[in-house]
């Protein structure tokens, strides 16, 4: 496994704080030399150094992963192996040497990426308002969850301070959320048929209907979203501000999106919920149970747990559908998601809905060593008429591979032996013996020769690296 590109994310955090490697190096009672063969990842970080470098540069150690670092790395590969920009194979060591040293030029390449491609794929083009930047209104609600480590303290705090004043149990918490919608809102709640409908408030009579489709922890999590839509207002609102949405559509995407948390919040308290996710093991089934919410819920709450001083471990969550439509996707253990096109096929995500509610885990080991403990399940959606078919999500999660033996999916899995090999997309994977390849990479010329044929459905030069 190839060491965390840490030295990068020191370079970086002491240049965003002003310090000269004489500086820093002064503080933390080294010589500015051996900081520079640390910032180059060519000496390895002592753990005594390292909490030093977290509480001098003030940051939680998991700042100090190079997960943000290897994210742009990614994206800056993607792009740069589009075959429309006409670019010869860009060296690895040069897309490294951008992220690490211009990062900030590193994201403003991304983003006009962004931009070009939305405006290349709109047929009828789009007129961008001076100054603002091109992105779907879902993409740049993910980008806002994404940057903040999909953790909002603000909500957080709204949502203990509701719970402490219900003081119930998760058993007793649907009953005590429409008791305070009605005594403290005048709303009254009807479960009946809504004609495809999950959810319809009308603010004019206080009258909440839910759909009687709905099982029993997906009608509490609507309640709760109702009553934070009432009483969360200027906390999401105020998170809402510095991020200045482009469109009223990203603002609104936003706002769902932070409602939808501040519910998951009140449901699954903060403190409990990290306690119980470390006494299960992280066994999303068993937290799902113990909260009386579903396993999608239980398993997107486990990847908001990033309170400073009081961290969970670092997941990735992301849903899936059956054509690979990536709906919700975030990353706080580091995963490189690929922003455009399809994933690994190899990767455990797709292969779970071969056996929809059964749990999948998988060992994956991206090219550049680095390695997830990954699990996935099936999940189907209530149907709302007949004839009309389930809806169908994978839900996945994963961990860094350090972090495994703190997750109960990886009981009875040999670790070190039982890594699969997945890329990040086709286009961008150098693995040339792979057999579930569905197109060649970007930036390798094809090797065609009738007179030999090979397992893997593309043979390819291998490129040059510099």
């Amino acid at each position: 496994m190839s060491r965390p590109l840490i030295g990068r994310t020191v370079r970086r955090l002491r240049m965003e704080r002003g310090l000269t490697q004489q500086g820093l190096a002064a503080r933390l009672g080294i010589s500015a030399s051996y900081l520079n063969l640390i910032e180059h990842d060519q000496r390895v970080v002592t753990a005594s150094l390292l909490i030093k470098l977290g509480e001098t540069l003030a940051v939680d150690l998991a700042a100090l992963s190079g997960s943000r670092e290897r994210q742009v790395e990614a994206g800056l590969r993607e792009v740069l192996s589009d075959p429309l920009l006409g670019l010869e194979t860009v060296p690895e060591a040069e897309v490294a040497t951008l992220a690490a040293g211009a990062p900030n030029a590193a994201r403003a390449v991304l983003a006009l990426y962004r931009a070009w491609r939305v405006a290349r794929e709109d047929a009828s083009g789009i007129a961008l308002p001076t100054g603002r930047r091109l992105l779907l209104p879902n993409e740049e609600a993910r980008d806002f969850f994404h940057d903040r480590a999909n953790h909002f303290r603000a909500l957080e705090e709204v949502a203990e301070r509701i719970g402490g004043d219900l003081r119930a149990s998760p058993a007793e918490m649907n009953h005590a959320i429409a008791e305070r919608l009605r005594r403290t809102h005048g709303v009254t709640v009807h479960v009946g048929a809504l004609d495809g409908a999950l959810r319809r408030y009308d603010p004019a009579s206080r009258r909440l209907d839910l759909s009687e489709s709905l099982p029993r922890e997906s009608r509490g999590f609507q309640l709760a979203f109702q009553l934070m839509l009432l009483e969360a207002r200027d906390a999401v609102e105020a998170a809402i501000a510095p991020a200045e949405p482009s469109t009223a559509e990203a603002a609104a995407l936003i706002r769902l999106g932070l409602l939808n948390y501040a519910a998951a919040a009140l449901l699954m308290p903060y403190a409990a919920f990290l306690a119980a996710a470390r006494d299960l093991r992280h066994e999303v089934e068993a937290l799902a149970a113990r909260f009386g919410v579903s396993f999608e819920q239980a398993a997107h709450r486990l990847s908001t747990l990033q309170r400073d001083g009081a961290r969970g471990v670092p997941f990735f969550f992301l849903r899936v559908d059956p054509a690979g439509n990536v709906d919700k996707r975030f990353s706080a253990a580091g995963f490189p998601f690929a922003r455009f096109g399809g994933s690994c096929p190899k990767w455990v995500v797709h292969r779970a809905f071969e056996s929809p509610g059964t749990t999948r885990v998988q060992v994956a080991q991206l090219p550049d060593g680095a390695t997830f403990l990954c699990f996935a399940r099936a999940i189907a959606a209530p149907i709302t008429r007949w004839g009309e078919p389930a809806p169908v999500h994978v839900v996945a999660m994963g961990c860094d591979i350090s972090r495994a033996a703190e997750v109960v999916y990886a009981d009875g899995l040999d670790l070190a032996g039982a890594a699969v090999g997945i890329g990040l997309s086709c286009r961008l994977c150098d693995r040339a013996d792979c057999r579930s390849r569905a197109f060649p990479p970007l930036e390798h010329r094809l090797a065609l020769d009738p007179n030999e044929d090979s397992a893997a459905p593309w043979r390819f030069v291998p490129a040059r690296r510099g």
